[in-house]
């Protein structure tokens, strides 16, 4: 987040603006993915924040991050923070799978992606998140 005074809202207002310019700049497939998977991250989790961390790279937040969205040249990418604790019947991870605590999504160009499936893991780790926040941390 920012470094200067800016309330959190200012700074979610922000984050949304300049991913809303990287899905303008991208102007390819890249960009409309990028779009198509932030709609499906919103409306899985409503409450979600809209962070720009890294020097350029979209993250969604609750509790924690839940997951990042870079744009590579032949992928875009959605990476879970705490991906390997999360349950993925449908499969939608497919990088990445080798750590103990990642998981990713890499999408390319012309791929469709399971909305309901990638919704229901955005949730799982909202959740994740919560559950984690609640536990008191050991010294």
């Amino acid at each position: 987040m920012a470094k200067d005074n800016a309330t959190e809202a200012e700074q979610t207002a922000s984050a949304s603006r300049l991913i809303d310019e990287r899905v303008q700049e991208l102007a390819d497939w890249r960009g409309k993915t990028l779009a198509h998977v932030r709609a499906l991250i919103k409306q899985a989790e409503p409450e979600v924040v809209e962070e720009w961390k890294w020097r350029g790279v979209p993250v969604w937040s609750r509790d924690g991050i839940i997951c990042t969205g870079e744009t590579y040249k032949s992928v875009v990418k959605l990476t879970f923070a705490k991906g390997a604790s999360l349950e993925d019947p449908s499969r939608l991870f497919n990088s990445s799978l080798e750590g103990n605590t990642r998981r990713a999504i890499d999408i390319s160009e012309n791929e469709e992606i399971d909305g309901e499936a990638l919704k229901a893991l955005v949730r799982a780790a909202a959740a994740l998140n919560a559950v984690s926040k609640k536990k008191p941390r050991k010294s």
